[in-house]
């Protein structure tokens, strides 16, 4: 199965996955069409709460932690947290409430999925401040999680697009909860909870008014620093009032070769503009990043692509973690036959996914999001490919604020990391997916002590792992990361402790990843 996996996943797992998401994408839209709407808002939150309060009215002794019924296969985290062993709410709320065009805020229920939001907003000029490229996620997701695009050298993560929450907490109350209200504690310590502070069920988000194409231009850099010297200026992290491109990001093919992406809004309506239309985004068409790395030997050049296509432009091949499942998914003939079945559905493959499979694959991959200070990009670089030996890597920049005590799990960026003049830090998202070069090569690999070495490097130089993915950190070590002061004391207040579960335990990995690695390592 594993010599000949790619022909398993064409034959089974991508028409089986297909069908798959046509029946959710039903279910879903039976749910929206048929059984809600906007107006019925109010009464579906008066059930949540009602939910909550005949928990709260359970035995003491009877009274588990309370977590979504959401099935764990629908989430795009990596990790597969015990529900059963919770309290499990129904939050069915998958509608688009309201646009409020002279604020520029759209309101949206918590499973408003971004390709739902960005058809909805794209045709009426507008899209997130922060958009993910990947369309089955979720609005409310990334709010209680996190999320940064190639648009974050601007904005910061996504949750400095969001406006406010409305959450149902622990007694069964209904909150809404801005920066500057009352609730200002919990405002600042929603995000990276990863729902353990209340159910979210509604949000507003922050949006941007846009043209109908990206003007993208490819620029091919040879040589590490020359490749990082020119992001942290493109970025602005050099200078706070320098003008920067309305999208920036960079794909690292190989430690001395990179292509840097710059886009800016385009109406691509002049003359000879329209002859350089791409439409990325087709089944047909060659997976994204591969088309990226044609500009290395052609010495670079621009296109205009549609925002939405843009936007959503490495949705097909998952950036490039399909490769590893379909080794022949970018030729020309899969592409023209089969390419409009890519790709396999991220909940289907975690709805198959058993816990021996979910066991060798943890230890036969990477798949990494990783906040580090640009100050340390070139480091960073170097020690993922020490660790990692698995190319392409990705760079997105990203604004990290400084908001003082209210920063929430956050540590404010340091003094040396942050911008002349500004009140923010300009990192970068590390992403790190594939398969490491030793395991490729069939060498031993020990995938939690390469993790942990990379954990090691994050922390000592003030960066984050985004919590979707699995962490091998120890609970002393995640507190070393995160500043969890401000979120028990929100714990505390909003009566959280024991109505749900401690951020650690929520994505902490549902296997004993020392012991996985240690086997592993002993048989291998």
């Amino acid at each position: 199965l594993e010599d000949n996996r790619g022909l398993v996943v064409v034959l089974f797992c991508l028409p089986a996955s297909f069908i798959f998401d046509v029946c959710l994408r039903f279910r879903n839209w039976v749910i929206r069409y048929l059984f809600s709407a906007p107006h019925q808002h109010n009464e579906r939150v008066r059930t949540i709460q009602a939910a909550v309060r005949k928990w709260n009215d359970l035995p003491t002794e009877n009274r588990r932690p309370m977590c979504t019924s959401r099935p764990n296969w629908l989430s795009l985290s990596t990790t597969f947290f015990q529900k059963k062993d919770c309290h499990q709410i129904t939050v069915s709320l998958f509608d688009i409430l309201n646009l409020d065009e002279e604020n520029m805020i759209v309101k949206v229920e918590p499973m408003v999925s971004v390709r739902d939001v960005t058809d909805y907003l794209i045709t009426r000029g507008y899209a997130l401040a922060v958009t993910l490229e990947i369309g089955d996620a979720t609005c409310g997701g990334l709010a209680m999680a996190v999320g940064m695009t190639t648009y974050s050298h601007k904005v910061g993560l996504y949750q400095e697009a969001v406006v406010s929450y409305d959450v149902v907490t622990a007694d069964g109350s209904l909150i809404h909860v801005e920066r500057d209200n009352e609730h200002e504690d919990l405002f600042s310590c929603l995000p990276w909870s990863h729902g353990t502070l209340g159910f979210l069920v509604a949000l507003e988000l922050k949006i941007i008014k846009v043209k109908p194409y990206i003007h993208l231009q490819y620029i091919p850099v040879k040589g590490k620093k020359n490749y990082c010297d020119k992001m942290r200026l493109l970025s602005g992290a050099l200078d706070k009032l320098a003008t920067t491109p309305d999208y920036l990001e960079a794909t690292v093919f190989s430690k001395d070769e990179a292509v840097i992406m710059v886009g800016n809004f385009s109406y691509a309506d002049k003359p000879g503009e329209m002859g350089k239309v791409n439409n990325v985004a087709r089944w047909y068409k060659p997976w994204f990043y591969k088309h990226v790395e044609t500009f290395l030997r052609t010495g670079g050049g621009d296109e205009y692509i549609p925002l939405q296509q843009y936007l959503l432009r490495h949705n097909r091949a998952i950036f490039w973690v399909v490769e590893a499942m379909i080794p022949f998914g970018n030729h020309p003939i899969f592409r023209a036959l089969l390419g409009w079945l890519c790709p396999p559905k991220p909940a289907f493959l975690k709805f198959t996914t058993t816990p021996g499979v979910r066991a060798m694959t943890f230890t036969r991959q990477v798949f990494q999001d990783i906040v580090l200070p640009m100050t340390v990009l070139e480091k960073s670089i170097d020690i993922a490919e020490d660790l990692f030996d698995t190319y392409p890597i990705l760079i997105y920049p990203c604004r990290i604020y400084d908001h003082g005590v209210n920063s929430g799990q956050l540590r404010p960026p340091r003094e040396d990391q942050m911008c002349p003049g500004a009140n923010y830090g300009m990192f970068y998202d590390l992403g790190v997916y594939g398969v490491p070069g030793k395991v490729k090569r069939k060498e031993r690999y020990d995938s939690v002590k390469a993790m942990r070495s990379m954990e090691s490097f994050i922390r000592q130089h003030g960066g984050y792992s985004f919590l979707y993915a699995d962490i091998f950190m120890t609970k002393e070590e995640f507190h070393e990361m995160f500043d969890l002061t401000l979120y028990e004391q929100c714990r505390v207040k909003y009566g959280a402790v024991g109505a749900f579960p401690h951020l650690y335990d929520k994505v902490k990995p549902e296997i004993n990843v020392f012991e996985v690695g240690r086997t592993w390592a002993e048989t291998n």
